[in-house]
């Protein structure tokens, strides 16, 4: 077995015994679904997102494709796909990160400290910019 998969499969492993349920595609471990719950103390607590996560075949030197499922309104992810915008997936990922760092450190850093300037929903970052608290409730309104 080659060390990049057996690398993919020590940190889906890894994964799989922390607190998130974990749904294969298939049978490989290339594709799989993630269930994740917003950052309490955040205007996404209470929200449960189905994040979809595959692994290219240079995984972990090349990073995961992220994408939520089920809707989310934030300035960094795209409506329609469930792409999201963010720098250490997209950029700068590194061998040194793991998928529990992409669930417990990456995308709750997304919902709590969303950027706006550097927008995939256009009209989320606009209302965050112009008005917050309309931009919180209508969060609100898609987490419950």
């Amino acid at each position: 077995m080659s060390s990049p998969s057996k690398r993919r499969e020590m940190d889906l492993m890894k994964l799989m015994m922390s607190d998130y349920k974990v749904e294969m595609v298939n049978d490989g471990m290339q594709e799989f679904f993630v269930e994740f719950r917003g950052p309490t103390e955040s205007i996404y607590q209470g929200g449960v997102w189905k994040v979809r996560v595959e692994l290219p075949d240079a995984y972990p030197y090349k990073s995961p494709s992220i994408g939520f499922v089920n809707k989310i309104y934030h300035p960094n992810v795209d409506e329609m796909s469930g792409s999201v915008c963010l720098d250490v997936i997209n950029q700068t990922w590194s061998p040194m990160f793991d998928l529990v760092n992409v669930f417990e450190v990456f995308l709750p850093q997304l919902l709590l400290y969303p950027n706006p300037s550097d927008p995939l929903n256009g009209e989320a970052a606009a209302l965050m910019m112009r008005d917050r608290p309309a931009y919180e409730q209508k969060v609100k309104g898609d987490v419950v």
